[in-house]
């Protein structure tokens, strides 16, 4: 197999891998957070190795806001270790 095409592949499997920790990591902050008032949706940005950027957007395309935001530190698996600030229930 050439190794453009490995590296590709390889590239693929990782992105793959992020979008399931987005996913987990988003679904434990619902949990934690419960459903916040009004329709909105989570945003998961990774910034670096097991450090995250979390935000709950709120509103239309128009006039959306962030209601809540956390930076968290994970472990490989997604499973958060620390939550600045600390997520609280609503």
């Amino acid at each position: 197999m050439p190794a453009k095409k490995q590296d590709e592949e390889s590239a693929d499997r990782v992105k793959v891998d992020h979008q399931a920790l987005n996913s987990a990591i988003g679904e434990q902050v619902l949990r934690a957070l419960g459903q916040p008032a009004g329709r909105g949706r989570l945003q998961v940005r990774r910034l670096w190795e097991g450090h995250y950027r979390v935000n709950f957007l709120v509103g239309d395309l128009a006039s959306m806001r962030v209601s809540h935001s956390f930076f968290l530190v994970t472990d490989g698996e997604g499973n958060i270790l620390v939550s600045t600030p600390e997520i609280k229930r609503q």
